[in-house]
């Protein structure tokens, strides 16, 4: 080997060590979701843009190490957990509630930012207050549930002949549980009478439409659910197989095929974790950020749906849509 070569490889591996202190000391956010990449692609895009806007890139000056639930709410424990042991400077906990609580459960030094629109942060223990959290949680609450009872109301507007309404829920989500009394207090003053039908897997979801077609069910209203979110697809199709008007939390899921949704927009509540994640890797203190919660919700209403339903939107409905799908 030539004298200058054996220089050349010998600074390379004096730089070795300084190249690798260089590379750990990139903090590091723990992404915590019960999707998928492939279903929550959109999501994550307003994640990292809420990142760039506070100076973040990933694989630039910050790293993510991803943990895919896939729609098994049972993993999540055992994936926060290896996230906690990861040393992560920020748990990104979202896609439901179960996230950020076993987030939680995990950790309670590593700093948890959420995502998510089923049940009261609040009440979930998570926080102990919107305005001031405490501890080493905040995020952005869709409050998805608290609406339920406006999508019973819109609903109504579209079937005021029903005489009961159906909800397919998830019954293992706990956020779920807290918001079915309030819809089921407000279908009683409408004079309806309300049943739940749960479903925690694809096969569950067929069954759940066949035993809503044996009752003769008029009207359905999906529950906020990361499960069912990610299976929007099938139950689109299911409801239109068995005529079935429904009114979803989310306009992902009226795009898929569904009647009508109405809520918030999923992608700018995860540019806002990014942001908030960004401002804890910059040094916030989760205790001193409040819960962010949104100021605007959506109505979508599929109109190539309804006419393959053979329901007619009225008017006064369609006058208040943010989006019309044709």
């Amino acid at each position: 080997m030539k004298r200058r070569d054996f220089l050349t490889t010998l600074a390379g591996v004096a730089a070795w060590p300084i190249a690798a202190r260089a590379q750990s000391s990139i903090p590091m956010i723990g992404f915590l979701n019960i999707g998928s990449p492939e279903t929550w692609a959109n999501y994550l895009g307003g994640f990292k843009q809420g990142l760039s806007q506070t100076g973040y890139t990933e694989n630039a000056n910050v790293a993510i190490e991803y943990r895919w639930a896939r729609g098994q709410y049972d993993r999540l424990p055992a994936l926060a957990t290896e996230l906690a042991e990861r040393k992560v400077t920020v748990i990104a906990a979202n896609g439901g509630s179960r996230s950020a609580l076993a987030a939680k459960a995990a950790t309670a030094t590593i700093p948890i930012v959420f995502t998510f629109g089923d049940g009261d942060p609040v009440k979930h223990g998570l926080v102990s207050s919107i305005n001031q959290p405490g501890g080493n949680v905040t995020g952005v609450t869709m409050i998805a549930g608290v609406l339920e009872p406006k999508r019973l109301e819109l609903l109504r507007e579209v079937m005021p002949k029903a005489s009961i309404i159906h909800m397919l829920v998830n019954p293992t989500n706990a956020g779920v549980a807290q918001d079915i009394p309030g819809v089921a207090a407000v279908a009683k003053s409408l004079g309806l009478a309300f049943e739940v039908i749960p479903a925690t897997t694809e096969t569950e979801i067929g069954a759940a439409f066949e035993k809503m077609a044996q009752q003769r069910a008029q009207a359905l209203m999906v529950a906020n659910d990361g499960f069912l979110t990610i299976r929007a697809a099938q139950i689109a199709a299911l409801a239109i197989r068995h005529a079935l008007p429904t009114i979803f939390p989310w306009r992902e899921q009226a795009a898929a095929g569904g009647l009508i949704s109405y809520g918030t927009n999923i992608r700018e509540a995860y540019r806002q974790s990014g942001i908030y994640v960004g401002q804890v890797l910059k040094g916030a203190k989760p205790a001193e950020l409040p819960v962010q919660q949104p100021t605007k919700f959506d109505l979508v209403v599929n109109l190539t749906t309804a006419k393959v339903l053979g329901i007619e939107i009225p008017m006064s409905l369609l006058l208040r849509a943010d989006e019309v799908i044709e």
